[in-house]
């Protein structure tokens, strides 16, 4: 068992029907919290499959330009799917800690649920503020607390059976605290730091279709369950049912993020 949470190509084949919803939900409030504007060349970093690359395109519009980068290749080849129609949209593998792009590339620079994932996320956003230009602004957006999580919550449970996930589980809520996630950005030298908090209950028609994308692999709590044995992967499921309150009929899912935004 691996250390890590990964994000194979099982993993990105399966992401957009578990989470599709949710990114698309909270993609506005990311972009906003960036400035995103006509014109702007943004960076999209840890992009998955460009679902909140495709909505800043949608405001950049044809004069602007919009790159989905991720260090998954698989995550790449989805977006690739999603923005290769556009003229003005590119996708590439990148590394959030060692871009490849020169000083001063983009107007602004987003990361959505990604930044937690890096081994130095203070690294990372030293790099987003290098490639940003002069005013340019940066949006993180993160996990905040377990019980307000839609599928992260899902890793906890996983890394009680399999303890060499622990550290990886946990790190997924490392920034969640909002003064952290503020000092964070402020260390790295962003300047009118702003953290907002947003909130929102997803409804399901029953836990199997909450829970069976992940019995099928998606996304790195997908890819962890998959790997347990079928004794272990029947008391995680039994746990994130209780977890969830699950009556037979209807869920609902209260998910938080987190919102940082600041200027080069």
């Amino acid at each position: 068992m691996a250390k890590e949470l990964t994000y194979r190509d099982e993993a990105a084949a399966g992401y957009d029907g578990a989470f599709a919803r949710v990114t698309t939900h909270f993609a506005p409030y990311l972009l906003r919290a960036a400035h995103i504007a006509p014109d702007m060349r943004v960076l999209d970093i840890a992009a998955g499959t460009g679902l909140a690359a495709e909505a800043a395109l949608n405001i950049v519009g044809p004069t602007g330009h919009v790159i989905a980068a991720d260090l998954s290749p698989a995550m790449v080849e989805k977006s690739r799917g999603r923005l290769g129609h556009a003229k003005n949209a590119s996708v590439a593998v990148e590394d959030g800690q060692a871009l490849s792009f020169p000083d001063e590339s983009f107007d602004a620079v987003v990361c959505s649920l990604g930044l937690m994932f890096f081994p130095d996320p203070l690294r990372g956003l030293a790099e987003f503020r290098r490639v940003l230009r002069p005013g340019g602004r940066v949006a993180v957006s993160v996990n905040t607390v377990p019980g307000r999580s839609y599928n992260t919550r899902i890793n906890l449970a996983i890394a009680r059976h399999v303890p060499s996930l622990a550290a990886a589980a946990a790190r997924v809520f490392s920034l969640g605290d909002e003064m952290k996630l503020r000092s964070l950005l402020e260390v790295a030298d962003f300047r009118d730091v702003e953290i907002t908090t947003e909130m929102h209950r997803f409804v399901l028609p029953s836990f199997d279709a909450y829970f069976e994308p992940f019995e099928k692999g998606a996304g790195s709590a997908g890819q962890a369950f998959v790997s347990l044995s079928a004794e272990a992967r029947k008391a995680v499921r039994e746990e994130v049912r209780s977890d969830l309150g699950d009556t037979g009929g209807i869920i609902e899912v209260d998910v938080e993020y987190r919102l940082a935004g600041g200027r080069r």
